[in-house]
């Protein structure tokens, strides 16, 4: 199902294992750390707290990991909560739908990154609802990271806000989809113009290097859109209520002022009054985060068709 690309590294066979020590970040709280080359010798885990990681080339079955550990216990859609799924994280160069390259872990489930995170310093911006439906990948103390035809210099850990660690690729934080219910699934791609699956470096997959960026929501029209899904959480949270809307023209929305992010195909004009009255804004596709707009919890009516283009 997975075409991988498995590199093993004899340097690592000698070596064994890898110490990832998490050093102190920088004003804003964060901890990360970026694994050593190859040909970096062992050190002990540093004085400040930070876990040490076995860094090893091949798969977790390569490797003699123990079933319903790691990956392996970790449900389709679930956060990694219980330490016997922090046990272990595989990281795989593979293709999932039409992605290639892209990494999965190793039950086969397709890796992301977020725009909104930083890759330098290593910072996820994830939190809360967003972390449930977007799971970060996380490792425990002592845990083992499996890396199959991905680098071990791109692979490094981050603290997040929680004081979990989180596995980052080329400095960006990694995440599976709550909706990505089946191994190869790849829904979570280009959701919100800010998800992509993650290559084996970091970069995003599925988009041209020299990809233009994503227009803003006052750039060129795109088509008119027709009905949208209105979710109370950012991020299309599946934790809190949603609500449709569609037709012609103006609609008024059933629950005002509670929207949070938007989920439609095309162009529609955003309203604070009702009968689409007030401020407006138009936008061209999904928006994860009102916010970003100004329009948090603002909506009281859209305008679809030639309405939302005025």
């Amino acid at each position: 199902m997975l075409s991988k690309n498995t590199a093993f590294f004899a340097s690592f066979a000698a070596a064994g294992v890898l110490l990832l020590s998490a050093c102190g970040g920088g004003d804003d709280g964060s901890d990360a750390a970026k694994a050593p080359d190859a040909k970096s010798s062992n050190s002990a885990p540093a004085a400040d707290g930070s876990m040490d990681l076995a860094l090893k080339s091949g798969t977790a079955a390569q490797n003699d990991a123990p079933k319903k550990t790691g990956d392996w216990a970790n449900p389709p859609g679930k956060p990694a909560t219980k330490p016997v799924q922090r046990k272990w994280v595989q990281l795989s160069a593979a293709k999932a739908g039409a992605l290639d390259p892209v990494v999965v872990n190793g039950s086969g489930f397709t890796l992301y990154r977020f725009d909104k995170d930083t890759a330098s310093p290593s910072r996820s911006t994830c939190n809360g609802a967003c972390a449930t439906t977007w799971p970060p990948v996380l490792v425990g103390p002592g845990s083992k990271i499996f890396v199959d035809g991905v680098r071990p210099s791109d692979v490094g850990v981050v603290k997040r806000g929680d004081g979990a660690r989180q596995v980052t690729l080329g400095g960006w934080p990694v995440y599976r989809f709550s909706k990505d219910l089946k191994p190869g699934d790849t829904n979570g791609q280009g959701v919100g113009g800010t998800w992509f699956g993650v290559q084996p470096g970091g970069q995003k997959s599925g988009v041209p290097a020299d990809a233009a960026p994503a227009e803003t929501p006052d750039a060129a029209q795109a088509a008119p859109a027709s009905s949208a899904i209105l979710f109370d959480d950012a991020d299309f949270s599946d934790n809190g209520p949603a609500q449709g809307v569609a037709g012609a023209g103006c609609q008024n929305v059933a629950r005002p002022e509670v929207t949070s992010s938007i989920s439609v195909s095309g162009s529609m004009k955003l309203w604070t009054g009702a009968g689409c009255k007030g401020t407006s804004k138009v936008i061209n596709g999904d928006v994860a985060d009102l916010s970003s707009i100004g329009f948090d919890n603002k909506i009281r009516s859209v305008a679809f068709g030639q309405t939302s283009q005025q």
